[in-house]
């Protein structure tokens, strides 16, 4: 197992926490000197915050580890591209790396749609990896996907007339 197999792993099973909640599996960890000193998972439902997103929240907790806001040492590792708020907040705290396991073709800002790490207009760009562990974090996000229909068709047939 490569070293970035070995962080994708650990950001997965932040990723099984959200999952747990009914929340979008996106897991998150944030690597310095060979060691993890911030994890997030998303919690956007759960806390009813549209911030509460697995790579913001570990970048809140490597900025406290560190006493800094700038994370220029750092490499991100998140199991699905980060969208266009991530990315921004990735962008600003110097990240220096961010290693994506899936794209997001709906919403994703780390090559789909825009690739806002790695615009020369903006002061600090970002190296991209992807692919790492891709297919094990999309079957879990396919997997999340599929259940929450059959909820949905579920309470629909238990509860007919309400959306």
């Amino acid at each position: 197992m490569t070293q970035d197999e070995k962080y994708m792993k650990a950001a997965m099973r932040e990723a099984k926490k959200a999952y747990a909640l009914h929340e979008v599996p996106i897991g998150c960890v944030i690597v310095q000197n060979e060691k993890i000193i911030a994890r997030g998972y998303n919690r956007r439902n759960t806390e009813g915050n549209t911030l509460a997103h697995a790579e913001l929240t570990a970048i809140k907790k490597a900025s406290k580890k560190t006493g800094d806001w700038r994370l220029e040492d750092c490499t991100m590792y998140v199991t699905l591209e980060p969208c266009q708020m991530c990315a921004g907040a990735i962008v600003q705290s110097r990240m220096k790396k961010v290693v994506i396991a899936s794209m997001n073709p709906k919403a994703g800002c780390a090559g789909s749609i825009l690739n806002l790490l790695q615009m020369a207009e903006f002061n600090h760009q970002v190296e991209i990896e992807r692919g790492v562990l891709e297919e094990e974090c999309s079957t879990m996000l396919s997997g999340f996907f599929r259940e929450l229909r059959e909820r949905k068709k579920q309470d629909a047939k238990q509860n007919p007339g309400k959306d």
